[in-house]
């Protein structure tokens, strides 16, 4: 017998998912990722902590993507009410948030994942994938065994990577993600060595002649290679600004 979905329907049919963030475009974006991924559907959009709580109580959706950074109060907060109201409904995170104790209270409060901001349709693909295969491997109704325990906690032991090949460049240009290139990989770079000070994703992408979403995402990926660090820089509303400076 097949399992069922939190809003009560058959596990193959398309999961239901509720679109929580704060900024009306990225909504709308993550919506589309969502509705472009086989087996999911968007059902609803929230942008404060406050309406995300009403729409997860009217929709009941399988699986909330959940902003950290909301107007009203944090998405940490949500999540706990989520858990607490509709514990049958799963969260996966997704924020700009990366310091530890955020990723480790956010994974405290259950979430299936914890997706970094900003990223593309093939990041969240990839985690709405893995998610639905693990409601899969342990339906409702169906007694666990360990290779379905596994699959639901992201898999079992894991082989240790193989050693490079020798004479292979392992170097951060080595390594980029895809969608980035080597040379405006190295544009940015200058731009951060040169600044006087930090540098926003809008500043860098002025100084190099690209869009902000795409300076950020290499001033993520330096961040995360350890080649530049980021801090916050609150205002008097909305979201802290991230600065990068080079290491």
């Amino acid at each position: 017998m097949a399992g069922r979905s939190a809003s009560g329907g058959d596990l193959t049919e398309a999961l239901r998912v509720l679109v929580v963030d704060d900024d009306f475009m990225v909504a709308k974006v993550h919506g589309g990722f969502v509705a472009r991924t086989p087996g999911f559907s968007p059902v609803g959009v929230a942008h404060s902590g406050a309406e995300a709580l009403t729409r997860a109580e009217e929709l009941r959706p399988d699986l909330v993507l959940l902003d950290l950074y909301l107007p009203d109060r944090s998405g940490l907060d949500v999540l706990a009410d989520l858990r607490a109201a509709l514990p049958e409904v799963d969260v996966l995170m997704v924020t700009a948030a990366r310091d530890a104790e955020t990723v480790r209270a956010a994974v405290r409060g259950g979430v299936v994942h914890y997706l970094i901001k900003p990223f593309g349709f093939e990041d969240l693909r990839d985690r709405l994938l893995q998610y639905a295969a693990s409601r899969r491997a342990l339906p409702a109704e169906q007694e666990a065994d360990q290779s379905a325990v596994d699959q639901l906690f992201g898999g079992g032991p894991r082989p240790a990577p193989a050693a490079p090949t020798p004479g292979t460049r392992t170097g951060p240009r080595a390594s980029l993600p895809k969608g980035l290139s080597g040379e405006t990989a190295d544009l940015v770079a200058a731009a951060l060595r040169d600044a006087d000070g930090d540098l926003s994703a809008a500043e860098t992408a002025e100084r190099v002649g690209i869009s902000r979403v795409s300076a950020r995402r290499y001033l993520e990926y330096f961040t995360d290679a350890g080649r530049a660090e980021v801090r916050l820089r609150y205002g008097t509303a909305g979201r802290p600004e991230r600065r990068y400076r080079a290491l």
